[in-house]
């Protein structure tokens, strides 16, 4: 037993030594070295039967789902149009999202993204439907 206790003890201290070093390193990350804390946005437009399928509605719950601010509206050609912000990886979610899932009984036929870069804050607040 006294083995047993002696690994447990030093199991606890590996534990709080990984632990340690794993809340430094997403310390040192949050100044924004890691593609998690880098702001980006992105205008979409998508194309296919978006209209009339609540593609708006689910646009907004996807894109608060993932923490993002943004908005979306629909065009007179037919398709759906919008602009993201937030951390990167969730923004690269949310046009994988776009581009192949959308509303449950869309049509999504090409997804098209532009002007992408790079922002030091958030310039909208909220994600919400234009008209």
């Amino acid at each position: 037993t006294m083995l047993v206790q002696r690994r447990r003890q030093s199991w606890s201290l590996f534990s709080l030594v990984a632990w340690v070093q794993f809340l430094f390193l997403s310390l040192r990350m949050s100044d924004g070295e890691s593609a998690r804390t880098k702001l980006v946005s992105v205008d979409f437009e998508i194309f296919g039967h978006v209209q009339g399928v609540c593609f708006r509605m689910y646009t907004e719950k996807e894109g608060l789902r993932l923490g993002l601010v943004g908005w979306v509206k629909n065009t007179y050609s037919g398709t759906v149009v919008g602009q993201v912000q937030g951390p990167a990886a969730m923004v690269e979610e949310m046009k994988v999202w776009l581009s192949k899932e959308g509303s449950p009984t869309s049509r999504i036929t090409r997804a098209s993204f532009s002007n992408q870069r790079t922002i030091d804050k958030l310039e909208l607040s909220g994600f919400k439907t234009r008209f």
